[in-house]
C-alpha cells in the first residue's frame, strides 16, 4: 500500500506542472463558494460518512469507494475505502468529469475510453478500469463532487437499479453534509440564523427558559402538521412521544438551571410526535445560547422517515439474498467470524443442489427460482436452532449451527438430504432435485474461517464424488489430498515450460488392404520421478488449466509440422489431433488452425480435428459457427468417441462432421456381444447415410478386424496393427515400408 501511495502522490505532483485540462461547470465559481460553506475540506474521517462508504463496497462488491469533493484544482476524499490517499490532482480526477451531468457517470472500461486510457490512475496504481459516479447535488443545484465506486477490473453491467441505489447512497451522503451545515449554521448571529431557518427544509425551532416555543418555521409546521399559531407560546412537550419524556424533562430541568444540556451540540437520532398523534424517526440537533439573563434553546429536527427506509433497502440489499431472502455471503461470512471470534464452538454444513442444472436447462429459470425459495423455506423449517441459514449464490447454500456434535450434523444431515428430495411441483409442473453436503467443525477443524469453509467445501467435493445425495464429514486427509492436487497442478504447469511433454503417434490403417492412411497424435509426459505417463494420469486435470489452449495449439503445431515431414514418404498421409474443450471458448481457434497450415504448408485435408460430445453440446450457434469456418480451411472434423454418450441423429444432420470414430469399448466384444455388434452395425450405417468415414478403435484381434472388413468399415487403429509410438519409431516402423505387428 506504501507502494501505491506512493506512486499516486508522484502522479499528483506530476500533474500539477502539466497545464491541466479538464472540464469545468458554467457555474464554477458559485460552485466552489457553496461547496466552502459545508467546511468539510481537509477535515478527517467521520463515521457518518464512512459508514456509507463501507455499505456501497459490500452492495456493490467493489473494492474502492470514495466520497470526493471537488475544489479548485484538486479532488478531496471526505471519505475512502481501498484507497490510501485522502486527494489528488482534479487533472486526473473521474468525478471531475461525473460533476458536468445529473445521472451517475459509467465508465465500464478506462482503457477503452478515450478520456482516461492515458489517465495515470489506470495505467499505474490503483489501475482504474472501471468507474461509476453519482454527483452529490446541493439543494440549491450545486455539484459539489461525487459517490463513486472504483473497481480494477471492468465492469460491463451497471443496470437501472445499480444506477438508483448508487443515487440513493449519494442522498445520503448529502443528506450528512446538510446536516454538518445546518449545525455550522448554529454559530453566527441570531438573526441570520433566523432568516435561514425560515428557508431551511429542516424543522427549527427555537423555545425560551420555561420552554415555550418561540420560533416556529415553514418546515416545523410541514413535518409536524401544527401551524405557528397553534404552537406559539405553548410548552415543547407537544412534539415529544412518552418514549423519550424522561429524557426530554430532565433537559427541561437543566435548562432552567442554566446547566448545559446533555444532548447539546450533537446529532441524536430521537422520534417526533405529530399532531395527529403519529411518532416519526428525526435527528435532534440541539444548542443553547444566553440573551441577558435569560437561556434560551434552539433545536433543527430532520425527518428521516424516507433516509431511514432507504437505509433498510440498502442494508437488506447488502446483506440479503433478493430471491430466497436469506442472508447472503457477505453476511454469512461477518457472522461466521464473530462466532470463531468469540471462540463458539460451531458446524458449518455446505449445500449444494444436485441435479439443479437440468431443472434450469429444462423448466426454465423460472421454475428454478421457485425451486430455489422452496429450499430456503423448506431449510427454515428443518434447522430452526440454526444460527444462520445463507445462499452463497447459485445453488450453493450454508447452514452455521451452534456446537459441534457430529451425532447431531450426521441426523440433520440425513433429515435435510431427505427432505430437500421431495419433489417439487409448480405450475403443474413436476421436478426432483437432490442435495450433497460437506461438514466441517470448529474448532477441530479450525479456528479460522477460511480453513472452516474450505474443510467443507472438500467434505461437500468428497460427497459428490461418493455418487451424490450424500454427505460427508472432514477429515485431514481430505486436506491433505487436495494439496497433493495442487502440487501435481503446479507440476504440470512446469512441465510445459520444461519440455516434458512429448507427442506419440498412433497408426492408422485401412480396414481392407491394412495400408497406412495416418496417424492419432497422442501426448505424454515424462514426468521426472514418475517416468513416462499416459494422457489419463493428467489430461483430466490439464485439460481445465489456463495453459490448456497453449498446449493445445503446441500440440497441433508438433503434430502438423511432423506429418508434413511423412507426406513427403506418403502424400496422402492424414494427421488427427484432439482438441480441449477450452480451445473453442478461448475464441481463436480458426485464426490458430490457419497459421499452423500456412507455416507447415500441409493442406487442410491433412488435418483432422478430433472433437467429443461436451464441446458440440456447448453454445450451439456459436460452436455451429466455428465448426463451420473450420471445415472452410478443409481440415476434416472426427467425432471422437461416438456412441458413448447422449448425441441425438441431429447433431450429426447439423454439424459438418466429417469422420465418426467407433469407441474401443464396442469393439472390445463385438465378435461375440450381439448388442456391441449392434451399435457398431448402426453406426456404419449411420456414416454411410449421412456422408461420413468411419474409424474404429481399439482393435486387438484378428476376429475383431475380420468383423469391420466384412461390415464396411472403411479405417481402424488399435494394438494389433500398431502401438503409440514416439515420431522416431513411428517412422522407421510404418513409413519404412516394412509394416510390423504392434
Amino acid at each position: 500500500m506504501a507502494d501505491q501511495t506512493g506512486a499516486l502522490r508522484e502522479s499528483f505532483l506530476q500533474q500539477e506542472n502539466n497545464s491541466a485540462q479538464y472540464p469545468l461547470p458554467d457555474n464554477e465559481e458559485e460552485r466552489l463558494v457553496a461547496l466552502q460553506e459545508y467546511q468539510l475540506l481537509d477535515t478527517p474521517p467521520e463515521q457518518s460518512f464512512e459508514r456509507l462508504t463501507g455499505l456501497a463496497s459490500r452492495l456493490f462488491n467493489v473494492p474502492i469507494v470514495l466520497i470526493s469533493l471537488i475544489e479548485r484544482e484538486r479532488q478531496f476524499f471526505k471519505s475512502h475505502i481501498g484507497l490510501d490517499i485522502c486527494e489528488t490532482s482534479r487533472e486526473v480526477s473521474f468525478c471531475t468529469h461525473a460533476i458536468m451531468r445529473d445521472d451517475v457517470l459509467v465508465v465500464p472500461d478506462a482503457t477503452k475510453d478515450q478520456r482516461f486510457s492515458t489517465n495515470p490512475l489506470v495505467l499505474g496504481p490503483p489501475f482504474i478500469r472501471f468507474y461509476a459516479g453519482k454527483p452529490l447535488v446541493t439543494p440549491s443545484g450545486m455539484r459539489l463532487g461525487t459517490v463513486c465506486l472504483i473497481d480494477t477490473k471492468p465492469r460491463f453491467s451497471f443496470n437501472d437499479d445499480d444506477r438508483k441505489h448508487l443515487s440513493d447512497i449519494a442522498s445520503l451522503v448529502m443528506e450528512h453534509m446538510e446536516t454538518r451545515r445546518l449545525d455550522l449554521v448554529r454559530s453566527i448571529s441570531q438573526a441570520r440564523f433566523e432568516n435561514i431557518a425560515r428557508t431551511s427544509a429542516d424543522a427549527i425551532i427555537f423555545s425560551n427558559s420555561e420552554s415555550q416555543i418561540t420560533f416556529w418555521n415553514h418546515s416545523a409546521e410541514r413535518i409536524f402538521g401544527y401551524k405557528a399559531d397553534e404552537v406559539l407560546n405553548h410548552s415543547t412537550d407537544i412534539l415529544i412521544p412518552d418514549s423519550w419524556l424522561p429524557l426530554y424533562e430532565a433537559e427541561v430541568e437543566r435548562l432552567q438551571t442554566g446547566e448545559q444540556l446533555q444532548l447539546a451540540d450533537r446529532v441524536v437520532e430521537l422520534s417526533g410526535l405529530r399532531k395527529d398523534g403519529t411518532e416519526f424517526p428525526a435527528e435532534f440537533s440541539l444548542s443553547t445560547w444566553w440573551e441577558g439573563p435569560s437561556v434560551n434553546a434552539g433545536a433543527i429536527i430532520r425527518d428521516i422517515t424516507e433516509r431511514k427506509e432507504n437505509e433498510e433497502r440498502l442494508f437488506r440489499l447488502a446483506s440479503l439474498d433478493p430471491l430466497t431472502d436469506l442472508p447472503n455471503r457477505g453476511a454469512w461470512r461477518e457472522c461466521l467470524m464473530n462466532v470463531l471470534q468469540a471462540s463458539e464452538p460451531c458446524t458449518v454444513m455446505l449445500l449444494d443442489l444436485d441435479l439443479f442444472k437440468e431443472i434450469n436447462d429444462t423448466l426454465g429459470h423460472a421454475f428454478g427460482d421457485e425451486v430455489l425459495k422452496e429450499v430456503a423455506t423448506r431449510l427454515r423449517t428443518i434447522c430452526k436452532e440454526a444460527r444462520m441459514i445463507a445462499r452463497l449464490g447459485g445453488d450453493e447454500f450454508i447452514i452455521l449451527y451452534p456446537g459441534n456434535d457430529a451425532r447431531r450434523a450426521r441426523a440433520l444431515a440425513s433429515e435435510i438430504i431427505a427432505t430437500i428430495k421431495t419433489p417439487y411441483d409448480f405450475a403443474g409442473q413436476h421436478a426432483e432435485i437432490g442435495v450433497s453436503i460437506g461438514i466441517s467443525f470448529s474448532p477441530q477443524h479450525s479456528l479460522r474461517a477460511d480453513e472452516l469453509m474450505g474443510a467443507a467445501d472438500l467434505a461437500l467435493y468428497r460427497a459428490k464424488a461418493a455418487g451424490k445425495g450424500q454427505f460427508e464429514i472432514f477429515v485431514p486427509a481430505l486436506r491433505e489430498v487436495a494439496v497433493a492436487r495442487r502440487a501435481f497442478e503446479q507440476e504440470l504447469r512446469q512441465a510445459f515450460e520444461r519440455k516434458e511433454f512429448e507427442l506419440f503417434y498412433q497408426p492408422q490403417f485401412s480396414a481392407e488392404t491394412r495400408e497406412l492412411t495416418g496417424a492419432e497424435a497422442l501426448i505424454r509426459w515424462h514426468h521426472p520421478h514418475r517416468g513416462l505417463l499416459s494422457p489419463a494420469s493428467f489430461i483430466d486435470v490439464l485439460s481445465q488449466k489456463p495453459s490448456a489452449p497453449e498446449i493445445g495449439e503446441w500440440i497441433l503445431h508438433t503434430a502438423s509440422s511432423q506429418a508434413a515431414r511423412w507426406r513427403k514418404q506418403r502424400k496422402d498421409f492424414r494427421i488427427g489431433v484432439n482438441l480441449f474443450a477450452v480451445q473453442f471458448r478461448h475464441g481463436n481457434l480458426v485464426q490458430v488452425v490457419r497459421k499452423v497450415l500456412d507455416e507447415t504448408g500441409l493442406p487442410g485435408e491433412a488435418v483432422e480435428l478430433e472433437i467429443v460430445e461436451n464441446i458440440l453440446l456447448h453454445d450451439e450457434p456459436d460452436t455451429l459457427r466455428l465448426l463451420n469456418d473450420l471445415r472452410t480451411l478443409g481440415v476434416g472434423l472426427a467425432f471422437d468417441d461416438y456412441g458413448t454418450g447422449f448425441a441425438s441423429l441431429s447433431i450429426l444432420k447439423r454439424y459438418p462432421v466429417s469422420r465418426l470414430k467407433i469407441d474401443r469399448t464396442f469393439i472390445r466384444d463385438v465378435d461375440t456381444n450381439p448388442e456391441d455388434e449392434a451399435v457398431v452395425r448402426a453406426i456404419l450405417y449411420l456414416g454411410r447415410s449421412f456422408g461420413m468415414n468411419v474409424i474404429a478403435e481399439g482393435v486387438e484381434t484378428e476376429a475383431q478386424l475380420s468383423f469391420l472388413q466384412k461390415s464396411g468399415c472403411q479405417e481402424v487403429q488399435g494394438y494389433l496393427l500398431g502401438r503409440p509410438v514416439p515420431s522416431a519409431e513411428f517412422e522407421e516402423r510404418f513409413l519404412s515400408g516394412i509394416t510390423k505387428k504392434g
